[in-house]
């Protein structure tokens, strides 16, 4: 059977259920979002008149939490207009409208008896094929299951989704016996590629592989830091991205899940647990305490850490009061900063013989060998589990990667002379002489599978850029920027300067990719796989040239910006740009010339100059200008000054989409322009575009002029931004940087509706960039955001 999801339905919407709905929402799938119908009216209710029987009333929790979407943050739709594809209503008066869909996702409250009645209620309406699922975090598969028929056994299966699913990568799809292979293929394929997550198989076991083994480190690092006496600020010091680990660590992670909801997933593995491992699911009593005090975190504003004023404090066990903040500081810290890599900082840390050695290798040794003891018990290998931690716990490196980075050998001496018993897994892969529970050949990875090696399965969307360069090497780099040959007749340009910051090193790089592309390539994709896709133009080296007066220096540079994007936009040969995470200021200058843009769900675009006191310089401005004017049609009378007014606004305001969705709204994406919403299938997908556009004919762009507002838009501009200076909103200098602006996106002194060159409006741009480089306030914006990362308003 060929299955597809047109629509879907989630039954249960508190805070999971309506974030999976907006998730869905998001990629374009109609929702049905169900809850259970109150047993009583509301003050409010009552005011008003109502009864029970009321369909306001019935609907009120599914209402309720598509109001509550709207205010999260961080946000769970990608753009408000989303709400629409949401369809609030009731497991009463709506249940029979499960007929109509074609996936059934069931997010109630974890109890079993719960769950197995709303089942019986689903068995009864759903059509034949349609898929169920459960996003529950721990209840058994099986269980949920006994006494409903075949049909519905053979369809339904487990989705565990990470919270909040917008953002977390992972999905854990859970098979039953009963469930049909075919059906567990779907859903892999779905996930990774509609609904964009990493998707692991796990098996059907308490709490799964992330939170199995994601709590147990949690509880682990409480009873260490209980019993070597750390204070919780101590041990979040060393347990962040000291060790590729979210920022928030250890504590404050716990606050934003909810002590609670902790709880609850803890006694859910110590029910299902015994001996040992049972013990170290007992979650202590002080955090017994905190839950009974109501002190659950983030959710009351108090838990592990507590804000008063602008201090942040930590809670102190022994006393049950807020303190201080501390932090470790010893040696070894210092010591692993200077260490390239994170493999061989964690090594410095864990083997260390300091205070922070001795908390991260007691955290450490116990989580490695209860991953290594359970691989086979809750993922058929090492891949899933490591994959999972990465995904969903936010590892940089999962525990068996990290196993391989500080030394399996010597670990594992030393955890015999500790005392610890080693797992049958490790065993083997020592006497059978190996060292690493994965290894490298010809740019291929392979892991140990308890015998031997076997290929890391690869699913061909998923291009890694640093294994690809490994095995095909570069056509040429240097400092800043790399050409790849992608094979297909594509080439890549990947940026890797410091920050991914634009210098004439990339500059260079780029017009060399577009010379070698238009000789020997069929297109260009612009992408790369770093922490952000660039966040602007090297700021300091800007500001070191302009506080030395090296103003020739500088205007060259900008004209070679200029010239770089108009090569990108005139180039013979398609020019794909790939954005995502963080692109702002030059970075959606290298994205706007483009002939497509195939952008993240999670996109953050915007031309943010005006922050450092300058306004765009790389052609952002007439390129932002003309994306307006590209999806117009022809003769019809066009309103110039409407569109200068938009992108004068979305300029001087320094407007960041906050996804992808949003840039297309900003009009720095148009309506032919792609959205992948599985990041790790971006550059992939680009390619198929650079592909697409080459067979289909592609022709560069003429070049033609550019109708303008001309001096009385220039005037117009400037209205509502000397209204805010006149109320003390701007300062003035803040009102010399939007008359700059305001003068190059009209035009100049022209007459309204004046088609201009392109290259007229790039010298103004110029023009009024260098003025402004020049000028000391802005040198002082720039300064502070170099210094502080944050603007300065002088």
């Amino acid at each position: 059977m060929a299955y597809q999801i047109k629509k879907a339905a989630v039954l249960g919407s508190g805070v999971m259920g309506s974030g999976i709905a907006a998730h869905l929402a998001n990629i374009g799938i109609p929702v049905l979002l169900l809850d259970i119908v109150p047993g009583e009216l509301t003050a409010d209710e009552e005011k008003q008149g109502l009864t029970l029987e009321d369909r306001q009333v019935r609907n009120r929790f599914a209402t309720g939490a598509l109001q509550k979407l709207m205010k999260q943050k961080p946000a769970p739709l990608t753009t408000k207009k989303n709400m629409s594809l949401i369809e609030a209503g009731n497991l009463e008066d709506d249940v029979d409208k499960l007929k109509d869909v074609d996936w059934i996702i069931e997010v109630v409250v974890e109890n079993l008896d719960v769950k197995k009645s709303l089942y019986e209620k689903i068995d009864a309406v759903r059509s034949s094929g349609t898929i169920v699922t459960s996003n529950t975090s721990g209840i058994s598969i099986e269980a949920m299951m006994e006494g409903r028929s075949e049909d519905i056994q053979k369809h339904f299966l487990g989705t565990h989704f990470f919270n909040p699913p917008r953002y977390l990568k992972l999905l854990e799809v859970i098979p039953a016996s009963t469930t049909a292979p075919e059906v567990v293929d779907f859903m892999v394929r779905f996930g990774e590629d509609t609904l964009g997550k990493g998707v692991v198989i796990a098996k059907d076991t308490p709490n799964f592989i992330a939170n199995r083994i994601g709590t147990y480190g949690l509880l682990v690092t409480l009873r260490e830091m209980e019993k070597r006496g750390y204070s919780i600020g101590e041990v979040d010091s060393v347990t962040g991205t000291l060790i590729g680990r979210p920022k928030s660590a250890t504590f404050r992670t716990l606050d934003v899940v909810g002590l609670d909801t902790f709880v609850h997933v803890a006694k859910n593995v110590y029910d299902h647990t015994d001996g040992e491992e049972q013990q170290v699911f007992d979650t202590p009593e002080f955090m017994k305490k905190m839950v009974e005090n109501g002190w659950l975190g983030a959710k009351t504003k108090q838990g592990f850490y507590v804000k008063k004023g602008k201090e942040i404090l930590e809670l102190d066990r022994a006393t049950f009061e807020y303190v201080p903040t501390k932090k470790l500081k010893t040696p070894s810290i210092e010591m692993a900063k200077q260490q390239k890599g994170l493999g061989n900082r964690v090594k410095t840390l864990i083997y260390s013989e300091d205070r922070t050695g001795e908390i991260l290798w007691s955290i450490f040794a116990p989580t490695l060998l209860y991953s290594a003891e359970l691989n086979g018990e809750i993922a058929d290998d090492i891949v899933a589990i490591d994959n999972a931690m990465k995904w969903g716990f936010g590892w940089q490196q999962g525990p068996f990667e990290t196993w391989d980075a500080i030394g399996v050998k010597t670990s594992v001496e030393k955890m015999k002379a500790e005392g610890f018993e080693i797992p049958s897994f490790v065993q083997s892969l020592l006497e059978k002489g190996y060292e690493t529970f994965y290894k490298e050949e010809d740019g291929e990875r392979f892991f140990f599978n308890g015998e031997t090696y076997e290929p890391v399965p690869v699913n061909e969307k998923v291009i890694d850029l640093k294994q690809y360069k490994k095995k095909h090497g570069v056509i040429k780099k240097n400092s800043g920027a790399s050409l790849i040959d992608l094979g297909d007749g594509v080439a890549l340009l990947e940026f890797h300067s410091q920050s991914n910051a634009i210098g004439l090193d990339i500059i260079q790089m780029i017009n060399f990719a577009i010379e070698e592309v238009e000789k020997n390539y069929k297109g260009l994709v612009i992408g790369n796989q770093g922490k952000n896709f660039c966040v602007g133009a090297n700021l300091g080296l800007i500001l070191m040239e302009a506080q030395d007066d090296n103003i020739f220096e500088l205007d060259f540079v900008i004209r070679s910006f200029q010239q770089a994007m108009m090569n990108i936009k005139y180039a013979k040969k398609p020019v794909v740009a790939a954005p995502f995470a963080m692109t702002l200021g030059g970075g959606a200058e290298v994205c706007l010339p483009a002939a497509h843009i195939q952008a993240t769900t999670e996109t953050y675009m915007g031309l943010v100059e005006v922050g450092v006191g300058l306004i765009p310089g790389g052609g952002g401005n007439v390129n932002l200008y003309t994306k307006h004017l590209k999806g117009l049609p022809n003769g019809v009378d066009v309103d110039y000054q409407n569109i200068a007014n938009k992108v004068f606004e979305t300029i001087a305001m320094a407007k960041v989409s906050t996804s992808g969705d949003e840039a297309r709204e900003n009009n720095f994406l148009d309506f032919a322009d792609g959205i992948s919403v599985n990041g790790d299938h971006q550059i992939y997908d680009a390619k198929q575009v650079a592909l697409a556009l080459y067979e289909n004919g592609y022709k560069a762009p003429k070049r033609e002029k550019v109708p303008v507002t001309g001096e009385s838009g220039y005037a117009t501009l400037l209205l509502g931004a000397e209204a805010m200076h006149l109320s003390g909103y701007i300062s003035d200098h803040d009102l010399k940087i939007a008359k700059k602006l305001a003068y190059v996106i009209a035009g100049g002194k022209v007459p309204y509706g004046t088609f201009v060159d392109e290259q007229y409006l790039l010298d103004l741009e110029r023009e009024a960039f260098l003025s402004l480089v020049a000028d000391p306030m802005s040198q002082q914006r720039m300064q502070h955001m170099l210094i502080k990362g944050k603007p300065l308003r002088n």
